[in-house]
């Protein structure tokens, strides 16, 4: 069967859709999840004006030299501000070693949700790090914070909108993820994949961003429609996907994976912009990552669960899972907690 990434118009759980309408895009859903895991979701809501302000400060911010975009590097430990070309590898975050051994070129810059966000949460008394809750680095960059911040409110809204039906279509009481939520970590990575003249030479094993899964339960992805993205299938090919006019993309990260014994997996996929005539076509993302709160403890659905079978995962902090994801992309320290996702990288590349 050819790879397909399915649409599904998503506009009854964001309007006023009737019971019946609601539940027939749950099923669509649960059927993307559990055969795909990869979604374009169309009737999202989000104003045309919002994305265009997306990009256009993401052109703004990345127009600058290096030097300049390099004053915007968070400290140490922080998921914020700016990371410069060749400075990850998001393999390692699965404990694979990239096939070139050499970091992804990919430069982007990360706002996320802040302590400032949560003035009631005492992060130390739940055994939080106050790193988790960063506050944000904005660039001196005229417009650029409101445009950026109109984007995250709006697909914070999307984000919580996929939970809500995840709910519908795995048959959970209405509201079973907002417990693990209501201070969720949520980061917008925004990502620009471009390198000037002469930075490295150009070959068909150079990657934009290596293979992974995301870290936490769902993904909401605004792309330009540029070729390079391109997704895991389950026969183990690399398939490539563009969004649809409008649309935007939706993939499952391991909390979710976990959630459900893998009855919906997380989405591996990485990103290999299109090389034309020894140049590599500029591509932008904006990947906003729901990651559920720092302190909140994954277990498996019981309900996901054959009778008579055990889960395949242990229960786990969603900032223990995070540490060890970054530590493996940002420190290269191998993450050795991702075996099975690992195991499926290894798989597609023989």
């Amino acid at each position: 069967m050819a790879f397909h990434v399915p649409a599904v118009d998503i506009s009854a759980w964001v309007g006023n859709g009737s019971e019946t309408e609601r539940a027939e895009v749950a099923r669509a859903i649960d059927t993307a999840c559990t055969e795909v895991g990869f979604i374009q979701i169309l009737g999202h809501g989000i104003p045309k004006e919002v994305t265009d302000g997306l990009a256009s400060a993401m052109d703004d911010f990345f127009a600058q030299s290096l030097e300049e975009k390099k004053k915007y590097i968070a400290p140490k430990g922080t998921n914020r501000g700016y990371s410069p070309p060749k400075a990850e590898s998001l393999s390692l975050s699965l404990g694979v070693e990239s096939a070139t051994r050499m970091n992804d070129f990919f430069e982007a810059f990360n706002i996320g949700s802040a302590a400032s966000d949560f003035p009631n949460l005492n992060l130390a008394a739940l055994g939080i790090e106050a790193s988790d809750y960063a506050e944000n680095t904005w660039p001196d960059v005229d417009g650029y914070q409101s445009r950026v911040e109109n984007y995250f409110s709006e697909a914070a809204r999307v984000a919580r909108t996929m939970t809500d039906i995840f709910a519908a279509a795995l048959g959970l009481p209405e509201g079973f993820f907002t417990t693990f939520t209501d201070h969720s970590i949520d980061v917008l990575r925004m990502n620009n994949y471009a390198l000037p003249p002469g930075t490295v030479d150009l070959d068909g094993d150079l990657i934009g961003m290596s293979e992974h899964t995301d870290f936490g339960i769902v993904t909401v992805l605004w792309a330009d429609q540029v070729k390079g993205l391109q997704v895991l299938g389950t026969d183990g090919s690399w398939n490539d996907v563009s969004p649809a006019d409008d649309a935007l993309l939706i993939n499952l990260g391991d909390l979710t994976s976990r959630w459900t014994n893998e009855k919906w997996m997380s989405t591996l996929h990485r990103v290999k912009p299109p090389i034309v005539d020894g140049t590599i076509n500029r591509r932008r993302s904006a990947a906003y990552f729901h990651d559920g709160n720092a302190d909140a403890i994954i277990s498996t659905i019981p309900e996901t669960v054959p009778a008579g079978e055990t889960s395949i995962y242990s229960p786990i902090r969603v900032t223990e899972h995070i540490t060890a994801k970054l530590a493996g992309s940002r420190a290269g320290q191998i993450n050795t907690q991702a075996a099975r996702e690992a195991a499926r990288v290894l798989a597609a590349k023989q």
